[in-house]
């Protein structure tokens, strides 16, 4: 079915001359693939090491932190937004993003360390707060700026593939993407053990803090890295890992590279139809995701 959604979705559309195909699609679901399959990961990681099933780099604020970080860079210095050639990869915008990213994670570690609680349940409150900051401080940038970068960045956090064409933003996106991929993958008994409690993982040998350390800064990178490229695209990280747990288990070996391909899919399926469904306009495919994403959370919440 991946191959198959790949394959056929560059093909949907009206006809287009080849330079077209090769420089604007194929791009496109290539970095539709790399997006929705680290967003997956991410919602999935997150998920096990606070055992909360509403945990996604999202709603713990990791996301909002970064697209903080980004914005704030375009606001202050557009032209270092522009990817550096030829390492795309360590454009000044994917560090500005991850630096946001772990300052909103410092920052609710604060906030939960000062308050005494440690539950799961209140981990996932002070990430909604710090979320909410973020998004907050993102509005007052808007306004600050001219209406020319006001608009830009309005667009920039709606989400969305169409970063220009090329293959620049796959470029960006697929060395941290498959080093977090793997890195996951290497700590998938840790996961497993997570899953059933920090005492039973640290009684199986685990180095606790050193790992949800490294998953962590890991999982945020690859966030950071996906914010700067797309913007915030929310829900992927919630709803996937749901999905996948139920058709394959939950055995994090399994479960981890089902979740890629998942996430891939369902970012590509929604980008073409974003692409598509008022054509020659387009949604934000970070809309439509927010759209079907929203009933799931309410769902999840109402269940557990």
């Amino acid at each position: 079915m991946f191959l198959a959604v790949v394959t056929a979705v560059p093909f949907i559309g009206q006809a287009v001359e080849p330079w077209v195909f090769w420089q604007l699609r194929v791009p496109r679901v290539l970095c539709a693939l790399l997006t929705g399959g680290g967003l997956a990961l991410a919602g999935l990681t997150f998920q096990a090491l606070f055992r909360n099933p509403l945990a996604t780099p999202f709603t713990l604020g990791t996301a909002s932190g970064a697209a903080l970080g980004a914005t704030l860079l375009l606001a202050l210095a557009p032209g270092a937004a522009i990817p550096l050639n030829p390492i795309p990869a360590i454009s000044p915008l994917v560090f500005a993003a991850f630096f946001g990213a772990l300052t909103s994670l410092a920052l609710i570690f604060t906030l939960v360390r000062v308050s005494r609680r440690t539950s799961p349940t209140d981990v996932l409150l002070a990430g909604v707060a710090v979320s909410f900051l973020c998004s907050s401080l993102i509005m007052l940038l808007q306004y600050l700026c001219d209406p020319t970068q006001t608009v830009r960045m309005l667009r920039w956090t709606m989400g969305g593939l169409d970063g220009g064409g090329g293959y620049v933003p796959v470029l960006t996106l697929l060395p941290w993407v498959l080093a977090a991929g793997g890195i996951l993958a290497w700590h998938s008994r840790e996961l497993d053990l997570f899953c059933m409690g920090e005492e039973l993982a640290q009684a199986r040998g685990v180095a606790v803090s050193r790992v949800q350390t490294l998953l962590l800064v890991t999982s945020s990178f690859m966030v950071a890295a996906i914010v700067s490229v797309c913007g915030p695209i929310g829900f992927l990280g919630l709803m996937v890992p749901h999905i996948m747990r139920r058709l394959v288990g939950a055995r994090h070996v399994i479960l981890i590279p089902a979740v890629f391909l998942g996430g891939a899919i369902l970012l590509i399926l929604c980008d073409s139809f974003a692409r598509t469904v008022i054509f020659p306009d387009e949604i934000p495919v970070g809309i439509l995701t927010a759209l079907l994403g929203g009933p799931f959370f309410l769902a999840i919440f109402v269940r557990k």
